[in-house]
């Protein structure tokens, strides 16, 4: 009986251990991220305050390109636009978010890992001197990676973000 109680003890150890490991050590675990409602998004962003959203359709429909929405965007996007906020001290006005009218792709706009900002003179000023520049996108536009590795690039009339949440992957991918 003893025998079997440790084995079953030490099985699931070794079962817990690796569980642990997946949650902790970057590039392990391969869940997907979670998502968020559009209104929780908008609860966690005007908990941090400073953050607007600016719809030119005037709303929040994810099928609707007029629409700003935020439906089903990551949890660690806005973790991270958060993040921005009280790191640069700008007003942020989001502009665009996970509805249709976006490029396609992993991380994109419609999987929850893009926001567009205005560009203000704060957080073009923010950008520009907190991180490292790096090769500017196909398109022309100048890009910008944060030491959390994600990649902002200055677009015409906006700034596009790729909140990559630590993944080296995303990373790689919105930056070369």
């Amino acid at each position: 009986m003893r025998s079997r109680v440790r084995g079953t003890l030490a099985t699931s150890f070794v079962g817990t251990t690796a569980a642990l490991v997946a949650l902790l050590v970057p590039g392990t675990a391969h869940a997907a991220p979670a998502k968020l409602s559009h209104a929780a998004a908008v609860s966690k962003l005007n908990a941090t305050g400073g953050i607007g959203l600016s719809s030119s359709g005037g709303c929040s429909n994810r099928n609707n390109a007029t629409c700003t929405s935020l439906e089903q965007v990551n949890a660690a996007t806005i973790s991270d636009v958060s993040t921005l906020r009280n790191a640069s001290h700008c007003a942020l006005t989001i502009t665009g978010g996970t509805e249709v009218g976006h490029a396609s792709g992993t991380y994109s706009h419609w999987n929850g890992y893009k926001i567009d900002f205005s560009p203000t003179s704060c957080v073009s000023a923010y950008v520009t001197n907190s991180f490292t520049r790096i090769a500017d996108r196909g398109d022309g536009a100048a890009r910008y990676r944060s030491a959390a590795g994600n990649v902002y690039a200055r677009e015409s009339n906006h700034w596009d973000v790729t909140f990559c949440g630590g993944s080296a992957a995303c990373t790689s991918a919105a930056g070369y």
